[in-house]
């Protein structure tokens, strides 16, 4: 209530008029109002009950009425706008105004016991998870058979929609992660990738429309391992940006933003908080990661550890080979990459070989559903 309130007063003085409360807050009044009132009618409950008789109390009609009604379902509201929060405060704290309204107005008030915005959201979350602790201890202090049934059954739905909630949560996360990268990830073209294709203008736009780049708009795609490596080429050393998805891998050339100091603020540009640290960096810097090839499909990609006698000979320390094969096995593409350490060597190759491990499975699973045919006719 401190922060929200506190801005909705410097709003009214029509200060950081462009901050959303929606955005910040989202159901958090809603929220409070029904809290309370279980809270308040629980404790009444149990005081009308004390004064009044010492027989077993029957907490069915309470418990009925809250978790049955609107209890979980505005924690849910709140829980679902919960990351985008996150997301939205992270950058709204880059700006100075909005960092004196949260150090100088709200952080030193006592009723936040130096506590800070990020740890004060999080709050709801972690109180609908005891929600199935409050129910189950109940569900033992009970005597009744009949009220222990229906206690039991609601604790049951309350764990079943938190599991469903965090299914909803992890997709969100996911969706704004894969919306972030469509944003920095650059497709070239196929000409100005490799100078071999001539294209003759009249027929660049037709090409241009069977772009590739919202190949990453599926938000049933996940990320599972990113990071910065360097690319060994016949002349240089380059510094690029690979992102394993659960169905490809894709290199990327990092692209630094030169622009100057006094250029426009891109602390402001807004950066996913589930993105490694080096990532959010890279982004808030203005820095793109443009596709180096197409993408390696994980039943055509071959991992392969490079020789201990390389590693002397050549001064290849930490790396390891990516093959690319085409349908028919044939090598289309070789990449030489080397990590900064022996650590992260091993966890990219582990990764990509429990990559290729689940996509092979997966894959074999659908095959093998297709292909079960239903048993012969005895007319046939």
């Amino acid at each position: 209530k401190v922060f929200m309130n506190t801005l909705k007063y410097l709003q009214s003085n029509e200060l950081l008029l462009d901050v959303d409360l929606w955005r910040l807050f989202a159901n958090l009044e809603e929220l409070n109002k029904i809290s309370l009132s279980f809270v308040k009618n629980f404790f009444e409950f149990v005081k009308k009950h004390v004064s009044k008789s010492d027989s077993p109390m029957d907490f069915s009609s309470i418990l009925r009425k809250f978790f049955q009604g609107d209890l979980c379902q505005t924690h849910q509201i709140y829980c679902l706008n919960y990351a985008s929060a996150v997301f939205y405060l992270e950058n709204l704290r880059q700006r100075e105004d909005f960092g004196i309204y949260l150090k100088q107005w709200c952080e030193q008030n006592e009723q936040c016991k130096r506590l800070h915005l990020p740890e004060l959201l999080v709050a709801p979350l972690q109180r609908l998870t005891r929600y199935p602790l409050l129910l189950n201890n109940i569900w033992k202090r009970s005597v009744d058979e009949a009220e222990k049934s229906f206690i039991w059954s609601l604790k049951e739905k309350v764990e079943k929609s938190i599991w469903d909630l965090e299914g909803k949560v992890k997709w969100l996360d996911n969706f704004q992660k894969l919306r972030q990268l469509q944003e920095i990830i650059m497709w070239p073209q196929v000409w100005d990738r490799d100078k071999r294709f001539f294209v003759p203008e009249c027929l660049k736009q037709s090409l241009r429309e069977n772009s590739s780049e919202n190949i990453l708009s599926s938000a049933n795609r996940l990320l599972l391992h990113e990071g910065r490596l360097t690319l060994a080429e016949s002349t240089r050393l380059l510094e690029v940006y690979l992102f394993l998805f659960d169905d490809f891998l894709l290199i990327t050339k990092i692209k630094h933003n030169k622009k100057k100091h006094g250029g426009s603020d891109t602390n402001l540009i807004p950066v996913c908080p589930s993105l490694t640290p080096e990532l959010q960096s890279f982004i808030r810097e203005g820095g793109i990661c443009t596709v180096l090839d197409q993408p390696i499909p994980l039943d055509r990609l071959i991992l392969k550890n490079t020789d201990p006698v390389h590693i002397t000979v050549f001064s290849l320390r930490n790396a390891f080979l990516l093959q690319h094969e085409n349908r028919y096995r044939q090598c289309i593409a070789v990449f030489l990459l080397q990590a900064q350490t022996e650590t992260s060597k091993k966890t990219w190759m582990s990764q990509i070989e429990m990559a290729i491990s689940n996509y092979t499975t997966q894959h074999e699973t659908k095959q093998s559903t297709t292909f079960c045919f239903p048993a012969e006719s005895s007319e046939i």
